[in-house]
């Protein structure tokens, strides 16, 4: 296992290609995917040959950040996924972090906990600038995780995603951001 990152209770890995199970499990529960994509969930065979390839193409692409397994260090169960990386387009210096937990894993801090090791080794090690999030106005669970996490309100925007809209899609989408010079005076 090549580890990213440790917390009290979690393991963030780099994924591996036999990760197939994790990605597919996540992207196809319904729970998880409610505020994230409206599109059918990908087969194994996309798993494969699309998402993992680019998940393990971005450590290499984004200088070590990217896509992380979640692992709970007391059980060794995968939880999820993070991310980490920079928006594509856009500046080296600045990250979006993200996070998709299974239905299990929620309520447990877990999303919280990984945000702000993330956050800590994206500025502390990797120099970043800037780190944003981004999710549905009416995801109030993601949004109380980004604000325990030490992100702020930055704006409302709307913006079409392919597939059908969500339920609450109508609310549009939030960013909440934080500044390296923000979390060094926190």
């Amino acid at each position: 296992m090549e580890v990213f990152l440790e917390t009290d209770r979690l393991v963030l890995r780099r994924f591996r290609p036999d990760d197939v199970d994790l990605v597919l499990e996540l992207n196809s529960d319904p729970a998880v995917m409610r505020y994230i994509d409206g599109r059918p969930p990908p087969t194994r065979v996309e798993v494969v040959e699309r998402l993992l390839p680019r998940y393990l193409a971005h450590y290499e692409r984004f200088g070590g950040l990217g896509k992380f397994a979640a692992v709970e260090r007391e059980s060794g169960r995968d939880v999820g996924i993070f991310m980490l990386h920079p928006a594509e387009g856009g500046a080296r210096d600045e990250a979006e972090l993200g996070y998709r937990l299974r239905p299990s894993a929620w309520g447990k801090g877990y999303a919280t906990e990984g945000a702000k090791a993330l956050l800590r080794t994206g500025f502390a090690d990797f120099g970043l600038r800037r780190v944003f999030a981004q999710t549905m106005t009416v995801n109030s669970g993601s949004r109380r995780v980004m604000e325990k996490a030490g992100l702020r309100y930055v704006r409302t925007f709307f913006e079409d995603w392919p597939g059908p809209p969500l339920d609450g899609s109508e609310h549009g989408d939030v960013e909440y951001a934080l500044t390296r010079e923000e979390w060094l005076a926190q």
